[in-house]
């Protein structure tokens, strides 16, 4: 099985530290990240993923807005860059210690930020990134980090 991920979305995981728009959408998102933590692979998709499944149903989800589209765009021009390898819908992936750092080091000096430009979370996760990302929910399971903490 895997995850399936807007364009946005692989960048929105690299700061996602348990806050939301909704419970259940919090609730839903903390899953995928323990899901993305375990190894499980992404699959890349044309819009509404798998994040998007609780706001589908409320009154107003931007989730097919045009504006967010564009986002998933630029998001995944910027994730080709930082992998070194193009990165399309139908693409997939496993966000492996190397890939998540090699995302978070791109999104930290700005390189991978272009998307974010008009996203009510871009304050957050620009301080997510600041600190160090060390409160984030998805992490790799072969990081050395999480490897030296479990011992």
């Amino acid at each position: 099985m895997t995850v399936r991920l807007r364009g946005h979305h692989l960048l929105c995981l690299l700061t996602f530290v348990g806050e939301g728009y909704t419970p259940s959408f919090t609730r839903n998102y903390r899953r995928i990240a323990e899901r993305l933590s375990a190894g499980e692979a992404v699959t890349v998709v044309d819009g509404p993923d798998d994040i998007c499944g609780p706001m589908l149903c409320e009154a107003g989800a931007h989730c097919h807005d045009e504006s967010i589209s564009r986002r998933d765009s630029l998001a995944l021009a910027a994730v080709s860059d930082s992998l070194e390898r193009q990165v399309t819908a139908g693409s997939v992936l496993v966000l492996d210690a190397d890939r998540l750092e090699r995302l978070r080091s791109a999104f930290a000096t700005g390189r991978a930020m272009a998307a974010c430009a008009e996203c009510e979370w871009a304050g957050l996760c620009s301080r997510v990134a600041g600190g160090g990302f060390r409160a984030v929910l998805v992490r790799a399971a072969d990081d050395p980090c999480l490897l030296r903490e479990k011992v």
